[in-house]
Order: C-alpha cells, then structure tokens, then sequence
C-alpha cells in the first residue's frame, strides 16, 4: 500500500517522532489507527444507545405517559429558578 500525505500531516509525525514516544512511522500511524478504531466504536455504542432512548421515548408517548413542550418548558423553568435561589 502506498500513501501520500500533505507536507501537514508530515511535519505531524515528524513532530510526534521527536517526542521520542514513538520509534518509527508505522508506531505512530498504528496509534492514529487505533484511536480512530476507538472514536469509531464509542460512536457506535452512542448511536445504539441513543436509538434506544429515542424507542423508549416514542413508545411513552404512544401510551400517554408524555407531556406537552409548554409543561415541560415551565417545568424546567421552575427548576431553574430554584437552582438559582439555592445558590443565593
């Protein structure tokens, strides 16, 4: 395989090469690899859970357990003010 990187990307690894944390370009796009792999799975896992939520929220709704956007702004209004009176 065959890559061409921007004069950018190859001050990056020159810079991290100094560091001396890593010994050779492979190590360091092995890390960059690896952290990719990683936001890739976190990114995942939030999107699964997130879906999940949002499944739960729309079957509340459907069986009446919702309440309207004015109650619920109120409501957090409410909240606020009263977090804001505690800090006094």
């Amino acid at each position: 395989m065959s890559i061409i990187l921007t004069s950018e990307q190859e001050q990056i690894i020159q810079n991290l090469l100094a560091t001396g944390k890593f010994s050779n370009v492979g190590e360091v796009i092995q890390a960059a690899l690896s952290l990719l792999e990683q936001e890739n799975l976190s990114y995942q896992v939030w999107l699964d859970e997130t879906r999940t939520l949002v499944d739960e929220g729309i079957a509340s709704l459907e069986r009446g357990e919702g309440i309207d956007g004015e109650t619920f702004v109120n409501q957090l209004l409410t909240n606020l003010q009263q977090v804001k009176e505690s800090e006094k």
